[in-house]
């Protein structure tokens, strides 16, 4: 193999010089060879995928290469990657997916542990150069190389825990040997990646350096001469077991104030098993084995395995098509508008942001500063956000943008107004799309001239904060034009979920009842305390109370009027008047810092409430949301059950280690379900009545 071709395994050209002895191709994974100084390149490029992932083949053909290079040892060894979107994004999750057997997952972590300490114990430098993402698995197995030099741009972390487990190769007792285990065991709790100079910081890397630069650094590695991170002195004492004691409780308090042990058990099985074994490789290894089998085995485990390959396969909803979206123009720059055109810009895009108040627009740059601020970008980059975001209170983007988003109040004249003006400028093929949370788009569209480029993008407040987009579909939309729009809505990394126009459509639909319910409950003296309490405790990662204030009660009631309205024969509870009357008074929420809750410092102000809920109250908020869900499902407003699973858990926050919240009916039964929800009719009323659709989902 030249040392042309070599380099193509990697966009960002390998510099390697002459290779003088070709590459071994017996591997599909992986490539080897042997540069001019006698420094092996060991390159992972899993086949048939477009980012390096761990699995049984991949491990297996390590240990085979691990043997060929201890038989005929080069000077020095270096790992890197082939694939652009970079290093190693960690274990394959699919490994795990309907794993029952903790006995064989042990076995199945054993036999991957074997590999990685064969290939540790080369006696030979070994040195990972790291770029783009390097996590989970990639993480441990660079951890298993004296060096680490990351190349500007890698992001380094452990994100099992988001998985509902933690790392399971060896990240426990590696990284917490590698750095101060305080912080190591902040990475593994928090799941949040860190970028190179953070990482540098912490000592999880050696260097920072740029692509042209990685074969003067990779010599220096190879003949000793690059300084090697270490851990400060006083980190010793964290070996001492009092010392853990006193570091684990302290951890445990922290974590209880995120999660609930009873829902996502992984971060405390984390501290105690760093705890008990922090001072000890051999027997927090095969600690980390076993810890990691019975949480990927549980019935949470498995429910947030099912998760992340509903996320992916959100993610495949895009398809492969380029948004060809390099410019877009938003209209309105309240709270969803100004946050969509800041978020657009903060993912590279050209922005021009319009409203009839300039106080409006500059009060959306101040925020997509503060967005840039909490996305840890440095000045510059900030700058470069900044200058993406054109105020244009003229509307002079109109003509030059590949995308309009109009976001202004939910009223159709005022939206039909918009599309009016927009028309009269626009390009002939941009796409033009509304915000819409409710109002249907055979209404909207009533008056637009190409109605075949007109869709819905419906995002989720807060914008840098929910995934999910609804892109709506109409009876004129051409199925061109909403390709384009999910592509665009995977390009700003958001996660498109396809859905057709109805009232509501799926997130605010399914959702109304809840909150609706729970505006009953409260009318019925309820405390809000209370009731955020009893949903807390299903696993909801916010109870209705809080999310109703953070909506909007203003905008909750609008969407409980319209539901009404074109919903037949769905029996919907009526507002309260004094709800009506809170928003009248200005009491919308969060936005005017009083609502369910007073808000400061944008938090609510929470009494503390020992009273317990009712048995029933759990039922009564949640059951309504599932009875919405099958409805959708027989209307056909998604089209199959695991894309309604993925839509409900990233656009409302459902309990995602139940699965979804049709997965959990079925878990639950759904004869069970339908004979609970004739109960609380009997009771409560006809809103409670079971769908027709129930019998289609036991089928």
């Amino acid at each position: 193999m030249t040392t042309d071709v070599l380099a193509l395994l990697n966009p960002r050209r390998l510099e390697l010089g002459p290779v003088d002895l070709a590459a071994d191709t017996a591997w599909r994974h992986w490539w080897l060879a042997r540069d001019e100084d006698d420094i092996a390149w060991l390159v992972l490029s899993r086949c048939d995928s477009s980012v390096n992932t761990l699995d049984e083949a991949v491990l297996e053909e390590l240990a085979e290469i691990t043997a060929e290079l201890r038989r005929r040892p080069p000077r020095a060894l270096v790992l890197r990657s082939g694939k652009p979107a970079g290093f190693c994004v960690g274990a394959d999750v699919g490994m795990f997916r309907d794993a029952r057997s903790a006995d064989s997952v042990v076995r199945q972590l054993q036999q991957a542990h074997e590999v990685v300490d064969g290939f540790e114990n080369l006696a030979i430098p070994r040195i990972a150069v790291l770029h783009g993402a390097c996590l989970g698995g990639g993480l441990e197995l660079a951890l298993a190389c004296d060096y680490r030099i990351a190349i500007e741009g890698a992001m380094l972390g452990f994100p099992e825990v988001q998985l509902g487990l933690h790392p399971g190769l060896g990240g426990t007792f590696r990284s917490s040997r590698q750095i101060n285990p305080l912080q190591a065991m902040k990475l593994m709790l928090t799941g949040k990646p860190v970028p190179a100079g953070r990482a540098r910081k912490l000592g999880l890397v050696d260097a920072v350096t740029c692509e042209r630069h990685v074969r003067p650094a990779v010599g220096a590695a190879a003949d000793g001469a690059l300084a090697r991170a270490s851990r400060p002195r006083y980190c010793k004492l964290l070996e001492q077991r009092w010392s853990r004691d006193l570091a684990a409780r302290r951890m445990v308090a922290q974590t209880r104030q995120r999660v609930s042990a009873e829902h996502y058990p992984a971060p405390f099985e984390l501290i105690e098993l760093w705890r008990r074994h922090g001072g000890n490789r051999t027997a927090m290894q095969a600690a980390e084995a076993d810890s990691f089998a019975r949480l990927v085995t549980s019935t949470a485990g498995q429910n947030l395995v099912r998760v992340f390959f509903l996320r992916e396969a959100l993610k495949r909803q895009a398809g492969g098509e380029q948004a060809a979206v390099t410019q877009v123009h938003v209209v309105g720059a309240g709270a969803m508008g100004g946050d969509i055109a800041a978020w657009c810009a903060l993912q590279g895009l050209r922005v021009t942001l319009a409203d009839t108040r300039p106080d409006s627009i500059a009060d959306a740059v101040r925020r997509a500063a503060g967005l840039c601020r909490s996305k840890h970008r440095g000045e510059a980059a900030t700058r470069e956000v900044l200058d993406r975001l054109i105020p244009d209170p003229a509307g002079d983007g109109v003509r030059h943008a590949d995308l309009l988003i109009e976001a202004v109040p939910e009223k159709t004249e005022i939206k039909r107004a918009v599309y009016t003006q927009l028309q009269q400028q626009m390009k002939p093929d941009a796409l033009l799309a509304t915000n819409t949370s409710s109002i249907p788009l055979e209404t909207l569209r009533e008056d637009i001239e190409r109605p075949e480029n007109f869709v819905g993008l419906h995002f989720f407040n807060p914008v840098s904060r929910m995934q999910l987009v609804e892109v709506v579909a109409h009876d004129r939309a051409s199925d061109a034009s909403l390709a384009r729009a999910r592509a665009f809505t995977k390009a700003i990394d958001r996660l498109p979920v396809p859905v057709q126009s109805a009232p509501g459509f799926l997130v605010n639909r399914v959702l109304t009842p809840y909150l609706l319910e729970a505006m009953c409950m409260l009318d019925e003296g309820m405390a809000p305390e209370t009731l955020d309490r009893a949903a807390l405790d299903f696993g909801m990662p916010m109870g209705p109370a809080e999310m109703a204030d953070q909506v909007g009660l203003d905008i909750c009631v609008d969407v409980a009027d319209m539901l009404r309205q074109q919903l037949t024969g769905v029996p919907l509870l009526e507002v309260p008047s004094w709800l009506r009357d809170k928003v009248e008074n200005g009491e919308t929420g969060r936005k005017a810092g009083r609502g369910l809750y007073r808000w400061n410092d944008g938090g609510p102000e929470k009494k503390d409430s020992t009273a317990p809920a009712p048995a029933d109250t759990a039922d009564r908020l949640l059951l309504p949301l599932l009875n919405a869900c099958v409805a959708c499902l027989r209307q056909q407003v998604v089209q199959d059950a695991d894309v309604l699973d993925a839509a409900v858990i990233f656009g409302t926050g459902f309990a995602p280690f139940r699965g979804g919240p049709l997965h959990y009916a079925r878990q639950r039964g759904v004869d069970v379900v339908e004979q609970r929800l004739r109960q609380l009719a009997g009771r409560h009323g006809p809103r409670f009545e079971p769908d027709p659709g129930w019998q289609q989902l036991a089928d």
